[in-house]
């Protein structure tokens, strides 16, 4: 096949397509129907008939994510489902022992004993039991998180201007991630309540499928939410130290311990850092958010129980320990796990890791 050439042009199309020059060899052509039509097209203007016609190549996208834009919210909110689904998933056996602690310790006295009398009552299946709901639940929890916490940051940096941007860039993360996290928990609540009532009574159900309506059936649709307000509780405060705390972390790694800027760190060192980071925010929200957390366990477990009932049987100080030991180990393995797969996805579609530095500012 015949291509002309023009170093000067982008790629062009074959000559059997334009070119309109006749030859004796031309008439034989397979395609010479081509170059007579254009020839008999073409014939008012010698011009065009002397100058091959040239369709440049269409020029390539970047294919890079502008900052602040609604691909780049989209990409965090997607990241945000792959970190707090994938995670929850994961530590599903931890939370199934640390919630029938929190129901009843007098069976469920310590975390080798919780993993036991589950294995001896329900077998290695039960250790999985309400993954579903976890799934789905903390995904959609996640996108909400993720998603809005870059969306409000941006906008009370915005409110703030660019110096009170920087100077109270603290209260503007506490800020941000509270305002994601009421909107995270409403669509976490439904998911929540169910997984806690399969997890925490065998029998009730095998998992989402058939344990969401009878659920709905016993308390009204209006019971998947009864513990959104608990849930709030424990989840608010555990948001807001998770994202504060990791940025101000994170900053401070980079300023103290890596001796090289963050942007001329190699990615992996980057990740490295979202982790370490990631897990000592995860244990200061661990302590924050467990009163809480107990509460949204009592709550959800049993129909028709208050706070009261919850303050009555387990007292202060069991509401601020029970199960703590074990969420700090669940919570901080998990926070560093979804601050590195969070991060891990942004580096994967071109957009730089969470803190440590001023991100640049959005195109104009």
């Amino acid at each position: 096949m015949d291509y002309t050439h023009n170093s000067s042009r982008k790629p062009l199309i074959p000559t059997f397509l334009y070119n309109t020059a006749s030859s004796s060899s031309s008439s034989s052509s397979p395609f010479s129907v081509y170059r007579n039509v254009v020839t008999d097209l073409d014939t008012s203007s010698s011009a065009m008939a002397k100058k091959p016609f040239v369709v440049p190549a269409p020029k390539e996208s970047s294919g890079k994510i502008e900052m602040f834009s609604p691909g780049y919210y989209a990409a965090c909110t997607f990241g945000g489902v792959m970190s707090c689904g994938l995670t929850h998933m994961a530590v599903t056996p931890l939370d199934l022992v640390k919630c029938n602690m929190q129901i009843d310790p007098a069976k469920y006295k310590s975390i080798s004993s919780g993993f036991g009398v589950l294995l001896k009552e329900q077998g290695v299946r039960g250790f999985f039991r309400g993954w579903v709901p976890t799934l789905i639940g903390y995904s959609a929890q996640g996108a909400c998180k993720y998603g809005f916490y870059e969306y409000f940051k941006k906008y009370y940096s915005d409110l703030a201007g660019p110096e009170n941007a920087v100077k109270y860039k603290t209260l503007i993360y506490l800020a941000g991630s509270a305002s994601a996290e009421v909107i995270a928990d409403v669509a976490l609540c439904p998911f929540e309540a169910v997984k806690v009532r399969v997890q925490t009574q065998p029998g009730f159900a095998r998992g989402l499928s058939d344990g969401l309506p009878k659920f709905v059936k016993a308390e009204g649709a209006a019971g998947l939410y009864k513990g959104l307000a608990p849930l709030w509780g424990r989840q608010i405060p555990y948001t807001m130290m998770k994202f504060a705390s990791f940025e101000t972390i994170v900053e401070q790694l980079y300023k103290h311990v890596i001796p090289t800027p963050k942007e001329q760190c190699s990615k992996s060192t980057q990740l490295g850092v979202s982790f370490a980071g990631g897990y000592l925010a995860g244990i200061l929200c661990a302590i924050v958010s467990h009163p809480a957390d107990n509460l949204v366990s009592f709550l959800n477990n049993a129909k028709g129980a208050t706070v009261g009932d919850a303050v009555n049987k387990l007292g202060v100080m069991g509401l601020c320990t029970r199960g703590l030991p074990l969420r700090i180990v669940m919570i901080g393995t998990l926070t560093g796990a979804q601050w590195g797969i969070y991060d891990s996805f942004k580096v994967f579609v071109g957009l730089p890791t969470t803190g440590g530095a001023a991100p640049p500012a959005p195109a104009k």
